[in-house]
Order: structure tokens, then sequence, then C-alpha cells
């Protein structure tokens, strides 16, 4: 990739895709193939408290800082979300995605409702919320119950949090039912691809306009 991406010779503004779904609807393997299949798109690290679990690399998987730290830069507007979940925070550093966006870069977000409320609250216009919905309730109990092999009562309450979560689709820009996974990796593709395109985020398209008019 090179130090700025271009499309068709014009500079532009990277994104913040926000992938959001309930447990068990395919955001993580849809991420994946993504990422797999586009070099410029670059996945979220989020700086947590908690303890690195068994296998996670520092600066890779999550970024570990102490509680102060943490703290610290959430309180002098160093995150663009942030939240507190079985008593250990995570957020998105600030810095970091900025760099990314200002060199035409696009950067994956895998959160929930509430952390894409905040982002949209900073960065309105460089945010596209994709939604993901399974294709029916009885296809997502199937996927938890085959993938988790956790009990009845377990995947009672997943289920129960998925439906809070599916009552938020409507905040978002995009809504896609993933019925078939390579249909809807197709469909993701081509929500990146036309977002690229939309004239804001094309930045150098001013100056572009400007040269082929005095060419004429």
């Amino acid at each position: 990739m090179s130090d700025r991406a271009k499309f068709a010779g014009i500079d532009r503004r990277g994104m913040m895709i926000v992938l959001s779904s309930p447990s068990g609807a395919g955001k993580t393997t849809l991420s994946k193939r993504l990422l797999a299949s586009d070099d410029n798109i670059t996945m979220s690290v989020s700086v947590t408290t908690r303890t690195p679990r068994s296998g996670e690399v520092d600066g890779k998987d999550y970024i570990f800082v102490t509680q102060d730290k943490f703290l610290s830069m959430r309180d002098h507007d160093e995150l663009l979300e942030s939240a507190e979940v079985f008593g250990n925070f995570y957020g998105t550093p600030a810095a970091p995605v900025e760099a990314i966006l200002s060199r035409g870069g696009d950067v994956l977000f895998d959160i929930d409702w509430q952390g894409t409320q905040q982002l949209m609250a900073k960065m309105l216009g460089d945010v596209v919320r994709v939604f993901i919905l399974p294709p029916s309730a009885q296809a997502l109990g199937e996927r938890l119950k085959t993938r988790a092999q956790d009990s009845a009562e377990v995947v009672a309450q997943r289920m129960q949090k998925a439906a809070a979560e599916i009552s938020h689709w409507a905040e978002y820009d995009y809504v896609l039912v993933n019925d078939d996974l390579e249909k809807c990796e197709k469909s993701l593709t081509a929500i990146v691809q036309a977002e690229r395109l939309t004239r804001p985020r094309q930045s150098g398209l001013t100056a572009f306009v400007r040269d082929l008019q005095a060419g004429l």
C-alpha cells in the first residue's frame, strides 16, 4: 500500500468501518475475510486494563495498560470510545486511528451499538456503520449451541442479549442478513468500495477538478 491511498490518482481520507451484530451472527468471520482480502483495511486495536490471556500479543491483540494510564487517556480525551466490562476497561485510542485515516487507510471496528454511538459523536463524517443480522432466531440459537457448547440456560441468556442488541439495527447505515456467508461478504465488500468513492471522502477531488478544468 502506498503512503497515501488513491483512487484514479485522487487522494482520499480513510473511513472507520463499524461492524456490529449479536453474538453468533457471523461478524468475526466477516471481519477476518474483509481484512484478508483488502490490505488497505487495518483492524482497530483497543487499549485495555485486563490481564493478557495466553497467546495474546501486546500491541497486536490489545494494548495492555494500567488502570491509571487508561483513566488518564480517557480524561484527556485520547480515546474515541470506552467502556467498562466486568471490572475491566476497554477503549479505542484516537491518535493511531487518525494517523491511518489521514493517509487514506481504513480502520475496521468490531464494537457494539454503544461504542458506535460514541464514535459517531466524535468522528461523524468518518464512520460507516454496518449491522449484521442472523437469518432467523432459530438459526442464531443453533449457531450459539454449536459454537459455544454452553448449557441451555447460557444460550437462553445469550439469545436475550441478542434481542437487546438487534433492537438498535435502525441506527446503522447498512443492514446485512447473513443467510449466506459468501453473499454477505460480497455485499460488505461492495459497501466498502462504494463508500470510498463518496465525494466528501475524496479529499483530493477539488484539486483534481480544478486542474481538469484548467486544461479544458
